[in-house]
């Protein structure tokens, strides 16, 4: 191969990886959460970004106590028994350093909104969810895999 076609080659083939390297910097993707006491996947959820700020949806319930399409029974308000399934439960995220922050969460499964922050792990495969009451130290981790 000539010395101009392989740099032409080597050039195109790294444009192409861009995309893929650039999504691992994000939570911007498809997730699935894992259980913390069985480590059972649970469900996939799509992050967005909206205006700068991420935000996370159910995609799928894959694992439930309350059959294939829960219902939120738990919720107050508007999501009050409503499907679990498109409901928007993460809102609110912006980057601050190296994880994103001063969003809200909802538990589905309690009808609880806690404070989250998201922080990209293992390369961006991996994404520590904390969400808390009060202060940071207190709460609850949960880790998500890109299920992309």
């Amino acid at each position: 191969m000539k010395p101009l076609i392989r740099t032409a080659f080597a050039l195109a083939f790294a444009a192409s990886a861009l995309p893929a390297l650039a999504a691992n910097d994000s939570p911007v993707g498809k997730w699935k959460t894992i259980d913390d006491k069985t480590k059972e996947v649970k469900s996939i959820v799509e992050i967005t970004e909206n205006g700068g700020l991420l935000e996370g949806k159910v995609l799928q319930v894959l694992k439930s106590e309350h059959g294939p399409h829960p219902l939120c029974t738990e919720c107050d308000g508007e999501r009050k028994n409503k499907p679990i399934e498109g409901m928007t439960i993460m809102w609110g995220l912006k980057k601050d350093g190296d994880e994103w922050s001063g969003g809200q969460i909802l538990d589905p499964a309690k009808g609880k909104i806690y404070k989250v922050t998201l922080k990209l792990e293992d390369g961006g495969k991996t994404l520590d969810v904390h969400g808390y009451v009060g202060f940071s130290l207190i709460g609850r981790s949960q880790e998500w895999v890109r299920a992309e």
